[in-house]
């Protein structure tokens, strides 16, 4: 199915909050021998704003955009500071929104767990099944995969990403200014950032696709690994505007 997209482009992976590039392993190695394929850091930083310059500063002249979640966050702060580099864009179970007040308290509680140095029984009994679908909550391979992700990344990671999504602001005016092919994705399962919030993504966005994946929550790459990679390669085949 690979082929159309020009290898003068990378295709550049951006993970949602405690995460890291097994998010995309799949995707990674299913598109390697058709693109460069390559992950963004975004580890170093407590502020969208620094974790975009951060994206930037370590990216390649012009590229595919594709963040989950937090990373979609950043990558829409990628697509406002620089839009001329960014020739597909993929927005995967996301929000342009500001934190909301719910979201707020529940990260609390989640920082004050890592501080008292719960930080594997917080991601294995809490982040983790909220993040799957109901089916996939029981799935040992997914919940240590989450696990071990967050756990090498380490406390000080999750500190300051949640820094980041707890004073970020607010990108729902930047949609309609975005020109290149995008696809907005999400599991039909996930919670954190729900159906409805794509829809609406979408419908604002004025050249967006939305695919919303059963049996999935809001861990798309991880729990739908295949039809993930499949809605990849189809934006990425996606012709460019005429400049």
């Amino acid at each position: 199915m690979g082929g159309s997209y020009p290898p003068q482009s990378p295709l550049l992976l951006i993970p949602g909050t405690w995460l890291d590039g097994r998010l995309f392993a799949a995707q990674r190695q299913a598109l390697s021998t058709e693109c460069d394929v390559q992950l963004a850091d975004v580890s170093r930083s407590d502020s969208i704003d620094a974790m975009a310059a951060d994206v930037l500063a370590d990216a390649p002249p012009r590229f595919a955009l594709v963040g989950l979640s937090m990373g979609g966050i950043v990558a829409l702060e990628i697509q406002r500071r620089a839009p001329e580099r960014v020739t597909h864009l993929g927005l995967f179970d996301t929000t342009p929104r500001p934190e909301a007040p719910e979201r707020a308290h529940a990260r609390v509680a989640a920082l004050e767990a890592v501080a008292r140095g719960d930080a594997e029984s917080l991601v294995r009994d809490t982040l983790a099944p909220n993040y799957l679908a109901h089916a996939n909550r029981t799935d040992p391979g997914l919940i240590e995969a989450v696990v071990r992700m967050a756990l090498d990344l380490g406390p000080e990671v999750f500190v300051r990403q949640s820094i980041a999504l707890e004073r970020r602001g607010s990108r729902e005016h930047l949609l309609p200014a975005i020109a290149c092919p995008t696809l907005v994705l999400c599991g039909a399962e996930d919670r954190l950032c729900p159906v409805s919030l794509h829809v609406a993504m979408a419908a604002a966005i004025p050249d967006a696709d939305l695919v919303v994946l059963a049996r999935s929550g809001h861990l798309s790459p991880l729990e739908r690994p295949a039809a993930v990679t499949d809605e990849i390669r189809r934006l990425l085949s996606r012709p460019q505007p005429e400049s």
